[in-house]
């Protein structure tokens, strides 16, 4: 039985997110990354402090774990934010099968226990990624938690950018795209963006505004 604030996980979640990892492992290995580092996020010592929160878009999320064992492989930790539905479950899943780790919740469902994971995270050194028109949208709109985690942990937002020279669009909500075997796909990590700790209603706003449209500016289909 679990316990009391636990998220139940079906096996059929379980089996279906392992599976699909394995899936995105092989199309991944088919895949031509090129990745422009413009914020000096992969220079160990670098400009960019560590941990810090990743973003990109809900639609894109599929790149996190091939890029991520390409550009970091284990000596940044990474934890995704999925949600507490049946689907974050799975997706938490299929992360795993790149060693990648999850919190579960979103800003509809577990947000208050979501922040606190996340948080808990960063502190023990761990990157957190985050897709912050998720998990149901609108699409291309950045959701408050990100920033509100920025701006109480002092972490970092570093943005990435996916574009794909050749993909699937799915008719969900976000139109997620799934890149072509043998195609390439453009990535770039950058601008790094910092949250004052101290903000009033406008001044937060306007931080939520600039995240959105920097991140916006790197989106092709936007």
């Amino acid at each position: 039985m679990a316990k009391s604030g636990e998220i139940r996980e079906s096996r059929k979640a379980s089996a279906l997110g392992v599976l699909a990892g394995w899936i995105m492992r092989g199309l991944s290995a088919t895949l031509r990354f090129e990745v422009n580092d413009e914020c000096g996020v992969m220079k160990r010592g670098g400009p960019v402090p560590a941990p810090a929160i990743f973003a990109l878009w809900h639609n894109r999320i599929v790149v996190i774990p091939p890029i991520w064992r390409k550009t970091f492989g284990r000596f940044r930790p990474c934890v995704v934010l999925t949600s507490a539905s049946h689907d974050g479950a799975t997706l938490a899943r299929a992360m795993s099968v790149f060693g990648l780790g999850a919190v579960r919740g979103s800003s509809s469902r577990r947000g208050a226990a979501a922040l606190i994971g996340l948080k808990r995270a960063l502190r023990e050194g761990s990157d957190v990624c985050i897709t912050p028109d998720g998990p149901r949208g609108p699409r291309y709109e950045v959701h408050p938690g990100m920033v509100k985690l920025a701006q109480s942990s002092g972490a970092p937002i570093v943005l990435i950018h996916a574009t794909f020279e050749s993909a699937w669009r799915l008719k969900s909500w976000d139109r997620l795209v799934i890149p072509k075997p043998f195609s390439r796909v453009h990535i770039t990590y950058g601008p790094m963006l910092e949250i004052p700790s101290k903000l009033d209603e406008a001044a937060f706003e306007a931080e939520c505004e600039r995240v959105q449209t920097a991140l916006r500016q790197g989106t092709d289909d936007a």
